[in-house]
């Protein structure tokens, strides 16, 4: 990890600004929230947060990705959930006296933050409560998120699981190229085998099972082509 100024982290262009909870402010307000701001840099594979940890800071992610994971009671990883640039973890330590982290978190790639103190959100809450309502809002989102994903480990059917984590990425880093809708993929098959509850082995079988059906067209590693949307949906329905 690396500690480091706005200048040196090219964090310049309000990176508060990529926010939800920040985005109706004023450029004065903003700035005021960017001066109160912390600033760090982790590689891949860095821990930011460990699972027991005490912790009052606001983590907002200007750049890359992380994961927030558990480990069951058979030693596993079991991840949670996957953010990136704009999302922002550790708002519920900012508003109990518990103060601990339920999850870790881990750079999956080259990641840059920006933290806000308990005590300085207490500050801009204080002049702004729409941001509390903001967080509010973002909180009761990732709860039902967090429920569609135990719905989905809840069932057997390890194709339904995969077709929800494939429909999740595209709809948050899917894009279009060449008139078709393909996924950067974020994380790795150990990964998405520890997002689904499924094994590696698994993962690898029933992606050539849908790429088979026509459904997907792997590419390499890092690159899933949807070829039909409405199939993966129908698995989930």
């Amino acid at each position: 990890m690396k500690v480091c100024n706005c200048g040196n982290c090219n964090h310049s262009d309000l990176c508060v600004k990529k926010v939800p909870i920040f985005s109706f402010l004023s450029e004065a307000e903003l700035k005021e929230i960017k001066d109160m701001t912390g600033h760090k840099e982790y590689k891949n594979g860095e821990i930011l947060c460990q699972e027991g940890e005490r912790s009052e800071t606001l983590f907002i992610i200007n750049e890359g990705k992380v994961k927030l994971s558990r480990i069951t009671k058979d030693g596993k990883e079991q991840i949670i959930r996957i953010l990136s640039e704009g999302e922002f973890f550790g708002e519920l330590n900012l508003f109990t006296d518990e103060n601990i982290y339920k999850f870790s978190v881990i750079a999956i790639s080259k990641v840059k933050i920006c933290t806000l103190t308990k005590e300085d959100m207490d500050k801009i809450l204080e002049k702004n409560s729409a941001i509390a309502f903001k967080i509010l809002k973002e909180v009761t989102k990732k709860l039902s998120e967090t429920e569609e994903l135990a719905q989905n480990l809840a069932t057997n059917d390890a194709e339904i699981r995969i077709a929800h984590m494939l429909l999740e990425f595209l709809d948050k880093y899917g894009e279009e190229k060449d008139g078709v809708s393909q996924i950067k993929l974020p994380i790795n098959r150990e990964e998405m085998a520890n997002y689904t509850g499924l094994t590696r082995e698994t993962i690898s079988r029933k992606l050539s099972k849908l790429e088979d059906l026509g459904i997907i067209e792997l590419k390499g590693n890092k690159i899933i082509v949807v070829k039909d949307r409405e199939a993966l949906v129908e698995y989930v329905e």
